[in-house]
């Protein structure tokens, strides 16, 4: 029963280390752009804004969850999207929050009614 238990801890836990590394704005804005092409670090850190440490920790954290890798050429390190199919949880998320954001403001203004 406990290997059981372990084998399923084990599933979710490696799941949640993917869903935890989309869990950032600005992780979930490196991927959109990795969905169009490869990338090099200086491209992502000019249209992220950031300096580019920070671009250089959530590409670190991208790439430990298995969701980017990289390609080194000569001084240059590019990033690609290893995992593509991810692209459709992306679009799955966007039409939950859209739909949510929309009942919210059902509710505000079912609220706003009742006053």
């Amino acid at each position: 029963m406990n290997d059981m238990k372990n084998k399923i801890n084990t599933k979710f836990f490696r799941q949640a280390v993917v869903i935890k590394a989309l869990a950032h704005p600005t992780r979930l804005s490196i991927v959109d752009m990795l969905s169009k092409r490869n990338i090099c670090v200086c491209e992502i850190t000019k249209a992220i804004g950031n300096d580019i440490s920070t671009v250089s920790k959530h590409l670190s954290v991208l790439k430990n969850s298995g969701l980017v890798d990289i390609t080194r050429k000569g001084n240059q390190i590019f990033y690609n999207l290893k995992c593509p199919c991810i692209l459709e949880f992306m679009n799955c998320i966007a039409k939950v929050s859209k739909t949510a954001a929309k009942e919210k403001i059902k509710q505000i203004s079912c609220c706003d009614r009742k006053k």
